[in-house]
């Protein structure tokens, strides 16, 4: 049964749509921006359809995400599927600008090298990645030190060969919608978890990890935070937790530990998982945490189920500013006419990507295209005032 909260959410769902909302499909790749929003209604993969959003909260957009559909090496023979990454900016958007033009092009290097897809693969990708951009932090040092202090969490799916491969690295989250035996319920399945200082399995890692170092973890503001300054244990960049060198003048003091370290305190490497794909698989919804600090897995695989997928991301979109309105005791529509900046004040930057899966396309192996690049986020006019 659907709830009476729920109802009041999809409801708009069968509304006619107004002011052109369906335009994007079968439009552009890209997609289109409104001030501070991105989205793609409606796109084809090669497993099936898509949809994507974005909303801009910070001074600068610090969340980047890219689809590819098609060729997952650089051989003609190689495996072909479906590239999904999120990645959330923290300190600015370096880095996770960085990631969107560095790890899909390693991942084919790598699929290439090793004649397939693999676990293995998706993890050199992510620390051939790191390698590079930690690369960068060191050229870029003396001029601009505090790229030494910028990071991103690195969510990836990778649907090829009837197979789901989940990469993460953070606290963004992939949740899977679940066909039921009796056909008229979705269930929501969490496929990835975060590494966020907030979560006790978390803590005993790093304390694992870290045994001669009782501040690993800090209780700051009633917020676990790692050494005290940020809550995820894992990420690509964040040069200052990972090598000292780059823990020391002229990085700004608020980052400088006062204890040395002799091995990196955060780490790059990300938790894989590897899902054989079934009939009743209908869905994943990939979002950074901004989505999931508003709504649970389940009442976003409701909406998603009981939504027409034509602009199904914009719909969840609405769906979690309209409860961080309701958190603050606003109306929805006044929240929208905040502008970036302020708006990190009542929710984050979100990154929403739906991707349906299609189980005729995915148990077809001979199946070639289309082939598809989407960048999030492009054009949003904040971020570029900013």
């Amino acid at each position: 049964m659907v709830s009476a909260t729920l109802l009041k959410i999809v409801a708009p769902c069968w509304r006619p749509s107004v002011n052109g909302e369906n335009s994007s499909r079968g439009g552009e790749n890209g997609g289109r921006a409104d001030g501070l929003l991105w989205y793609k209604d409606s796109g084809y993969h090669v497993n099936g359809e898509f949809s994507m959003a974005v909303i801009q909260a910070n001074n600068v957009l610090e969340d980047y995400s890219q689809l590819e559909s098609g060729p997952l090496s650089s051989l003609d023979s190689g495996p072909q599927g479906t590239f999904v990454g999120v990645y959330d900016g923290h300190g600015g958007p370096e880095a996770a600008r960085f990631v969107t033009e560095h790890l899909f092009k390693n991942l084919k290097n790598f699929t290439s090298e090793n004649h397939g897809m693999s676990a293995d693969v998706i993890t050199k990708a992510f620390l051939a990645t790191e390698e590079e951009f930690l690369s960068l932090v060191n050229s870029q040092w003396l001029n601009k030190p505090q790229i030494a202090s910028v990071g991103a969490c690195c969510l990836v799916g990778v649907v090829c060969g009837g197979y789901l491969y989940i990469a993460n690295a953070g606290d963004s989250r992939v949740v899977l919608g679940r066909l039921q035996k009796t056909g008229k319920e979705v269930k929501a399945v969490q496929l990835s978890y975060e590494h966020n200082a907030c979560m006790e399995s978390v803590r005993e890692e790093l304390h694992s990890l870290h045994p001669d170092d009782p501040q690993i973890v800090v209780l700051k503001h009633n917020v676990w935070r790692v050494k005290g300054l940020i809550q995820v244990s894992r990420s690509i960049g964040d040069a200052y937790l990972k090598r000292e060198e780059f823990n020391r003048e002229p990085l700004l003091p608020k980052f400088r530990l006062h204890q040395s370290f002799d091995r990196p305190i955060l780490k790059a490497e990300p938790t894989i998982s590897v899902h054989k794909l079934h009939s009743e698989d209908q869905f994943l919804i990939f979002a950074s945490d901004g989505l999931w600090e508003h709504l649970s897995n389940q009442e976003a695989v409701d909406i998603v189920h009981n939504c027409p997928r034509n602009g199904i991301a914009r719909r969840l979109l609405k769906a979690a500013l309209q409860e961080a309105a309701k958190k603050r005791e606003m109306r929805y529509s006044d929240l929208k006419k905040i502008d970036h900046g302020v708006r990190r004040h009542f929710h984050d930057d979100i990154t929403i990507i739906v991707l349906f899966l299609d189980s005729n396309l995915i148990s077809s192996s001979s199946f070639r295209g289309p082939l598809l690049s989407v960048k999030g986020g492009n054009g949003i006019s904040g971020n570029a005032k900013a």
